[in-house]
């Protein structure tokens, strides 16, 4: 048998070398692109629930209308299969879709404005390498004028301008990857600051936070509501990951963010994103919910119900001091119990629900409904827990619990 030259036994070696190096890269962008889609939780909100990742469909409520998620996975009809990395950069950085037509910002591309190219086109990457889901969507329903898309070429004028996120050289490397992260991809703006009546957000030092899936997200300023400024930088990045700290844990929405997004950050990620967060100028927020007052009659008569429904139905698990204990949370100086608006209270304990299931809290506690409730009996427990064991919250009526 003749032998291959031996400048053809190398030439093949140095070719089988350089397809091995280059598929080493697109390992590597196709890692780093589904961890920053994690990181910007597109599965979040591009999953309806029981449905295929990425193929959309999930209702999104707003005071607009309701908003139905695109697909996003690689189906050239019904998804972004024929999306270029230029139009996928162009949708996250300029909020235009391949057509040509302006996003509605429901889709967080303010934020996602700030994120850098190579991160952009990493995580279209990814995207075009998940299984194609064959998934169209029906039109958003949305109110008058909302529901014409031309206009968005009015609002992006009045109200969006891409921003790329430029180092500030006066804080450490640590503050200012957290705060690419934040306002970037993490988009914790999106939901923990109001927007105003045509959908911008409100850039106030004071802004008040949001509603969303009828919970509320408070502002990140404000450490008597959803601030981190009183932790240390390694509790915060803790409870980022982890979505619990001792008696207490992030619940709602919140907690849907801490299973599929929060808690997969990287350690040096998490540090830098608590480094921000912490370091944010704190801020006295009011609520966007004035709460009526009562007659010092109408709270003595609220507390006392609240104290006979607690002590029948509460204290076997949040102790009769309010300090909890064996996985439930305390209510004592809890800021979800004692903040101005008692929205998130309410709904914990109309509807119950879990805190996430994570790496450092795999079997979280779980708060049953209370469906029995009637609105006032509802407002006299929250009246008695905002107004005990040292809470000093103003107590609130069956009205204040309207939705």
């Amino acid at each position: 048998m003749s032998r291959l030259p031996l400048k053809i036994l190398l030439s093949a070696a140095l070719m089988l070398g350089s397809m091995a190096s280059a598929a080493e890269p697109a390992k590597a962008t196709l890692e780093r692109g589904e961890y920053l889609a994690t990181v910007g939780n597109c599965a979040g909100c591009h999953s309806a629930p029981g449905g295929e990742a990425f193929a959309g469909g999930l209702r999104l409520s707003s005071d607009y209308g309701t908003f139905i998620t695109p697909n996003i996975t690689p189906d050239a009809d019904t998804g972004i299969g024929a999306w270029s990395a230029d139009d996928f950069y162009r949708a996250m950085h300029e909020g235009q879709r391949a057509d040509g037509s302006p996003m509605y910002p429901a889709c967080p591309y303010p934020n996602y404005s700030h994120v850098a190219r190579d991160d952009i086109d990493a995580i279209h990457a990814y995207l075009q390498s998940v299984p194609a889901v064959e998934q169209d969507q029906p039109d958003h329903d949305l109110g008058f004028p909302y529901r014409y898309r031309s206009l968005l070429t009015v609002w992006q004028a009045l109200y969006f301008e891409p921003a790329d996120t430029e180092a500030n050289e006066q804080k450490s490397k640590d503050w200012n990857r957290g705060r690419y992260l934040v306002e970037g991809l993490g988009h914790c703006d999106a939901c923990h600051r109001a927007r105003g009546r045509f959908g911008a957000m409100n850039d106030a030092a004071d802004a008040p936070g949001a509603q969303i899936h009828g919970w509320y997200a408070p502002p990140l300023t404000d450490p008597s509501q959803a601030g981190l400024q009183h932790l240390s930088i390694a509790d915060a990045a803790a409870f980022l990951q982890s979505g619990k700290r001792e008696h207490a844990a992030m619940l709602g929405p919140m907690a849907d963010v801490v299973f599929e997004s929060l808690q997969y950050l990287r350690e040096d990620d998490a540090r830098a994103m608590a480094t921000y967060l912490t370091a944010l100028p704190e801020q006295s927020v009011d609520s966007p919910l004035r709460l009526i007052r009562m007659s010092e009659d109408g709270r003595q008569t609220a507390m006392s119900e609240g104290r006979e429904i607690y002590a029948d139905q509460c204290a076997g698990c949040h102790g009769d001091d309010g300090q909890g204990g064996n996985g439930a949370p305390a209510l004592a100086g809890n800021r979800a119990v004692t903040m101005d608006y008692p929205l998130n209270a309410a709904n914990m304990i109309r509807e119950g629900g879990f805190a996430a299931a994570t790496a450092d809290n795999p079997r979280p506690h779980g708060m049953p409904p209370f469906y029995d409730l009637d609105s006032r009996e509802l407002a006299a427990v929250l009246s008695y827990i905002r107004g005990s064991w040292g809470n000093d919250a103003a107590p609130v009526t069956a009205t204040n619990l309207r939705r």
